[in-house]
């Protein structure tokens, strides 16, 4: 390469680079799903502390990853007993970190108070509840789960409920009760979220109980970290006909980094388990751009919750190179911003409760 030519090209790619960094930071970022307060109770940690190379995610971490909002996951899985309790131990966790750090993070409950905080260059965090086993059919616990900052509740994890059925049991044909579906509960969860304005959550839930939940439903749903089946056929991930339908309804679907659910040949059996390229992760999004358009997908990490992500995206503070990829891509900035946090915070304003 002649000299000029080299210095143009080195010139072309810092500009580049600092337009995609300063494109980063000019959006509002939003994570819909990130399991730390799990993992700081598995590892006894605390995410107020330095935790690199111990987790994805801490609160500092958060800052350097450019991410402005954060839906904390609230989990537990079917087998834990008193599981209501352990979804409180969970919001407590994170309620004293907030307490030790209010320069830094604040729990929002409205579109109002996520902007202010944004303004004020802090962390919005909200919760979410991944799990309806969690209301331990206690329709009453969807009010308490709200007023303290849970804004989304997933249907269901793997296990089913007594009034929604999992992804994973229809897929397995092992349904702990007898219908698949929602039952006349079940409908009754999805009227009260609804009336509450909190979004209902579609990842994990059977095919049966997301037909069901789309009859019922009067607001634009969530699915909080979800892919395209027909990139990666696992239960876990979106046929096509659902992503049609969440295109219909104006909801949006939050990618998955989990690297079994971008790329299928890393879960089979004598596979050597390579992480899939960022460009996998990307042709998800594609997809479904080319499907329903781009105002209805975004980012739903489940960092903190996956043993696995794609090549590059090693911690949250791997943010940045998802928008220098999607610019790479051709997306435009206004594209961008939509993707990043735009059409999840359209969804929540679509259900607030007015």
């Amino acid at each position: 390469m002649r000299p000029l030519l080299g210095l143009l090209f080195l010139t072309c790619s810092a500009v580049y680079g600092q337009d995609y960094q300063k494109i980063h930071r000019k959006a509002v970022l939003v994570d819909s799903h990130n399991d730390i307060l799990t993992a700081s109770l598995e590892k006894n940690v605390q995410i107020d502390l330095d935790l690199q190379g111990k987790t994805h995610s801490d609160l500092n971490r958060f800052s350097k990853a450019g991410i402005d909002v954060q839906l904390f996951s609230v989990w537990c899985d079917g087998e834990k007993q008193n599981p209501f309790a352990w979804a409180n131990r969970e919001m407590d966790t994170l309620d004293a970190v907030i307490a030790r750090n209010p320069d830094k993070i604040v729990l929002v409950k409205t579109p109002g108070q996520l902007k202010k905080a944004i303004r004020r260059h802090k962390l919005a965090a909200m919760y979410g509840v991944e799990g309806g086993h969690m209301l331990e059919d206690d329709i009453d616990h969807l009010n308490y789960f709200y007023n303290r900052g849970a804004r989304y509740m997933t249907l269901t994890w793997n296990n089913s409920t007594a009034w929604a059925s999992s992804a994973k049991d229809e897929s397995d044909q092992t349904l702990p009760h007898a219908k698949a579906g929602l039952s006349d509960f079940g409908k009754q969860v999805i009227q009260r979220m609804n009336q509450l304005g909190m979004l209902v959550d579609l990842s994990h839930v059977g095919e049966q109980t997301f037909k069901d939940a789309m009859a019922v439903t009067t607001k634009p749903v969530l699915v909080s970290h979800s892919n395209a089946y027909a990139l990666c056929p696992v239960s876990r991930n979106l046929k096509d006909d659902q992503i049609d339908a969440i295109g219909k309804n104006k909801g949006v679907i939050q990618l998955n980094f989990y690297s079994g659910f971008i790329d299928s040949n890393f879960l089979k059996k004598g596979s050597l388990a390579i992480r899939p390229p960022l460009s996998a992760l990307l042709d998800h999004l594609d997809y479904i751009v080319k499907r329903i358009g781009v105002d209805h997908v975004g980012m739903g990490s489940d960092f903190d919750g996956i043993s696995s992500t794609p090549q590059q995206l090693d911690d949250i503070t791997s943010y940045p190179l998802i928008t220098k990829s999607l610019l790479e891509r051709g997306y435009s900035k206004k594209a961008v911003y939509k993707i990043m946090g735009g059409n999840f915070l359209r969804v929540l304003k679509a259900n607030e409760n007015n």
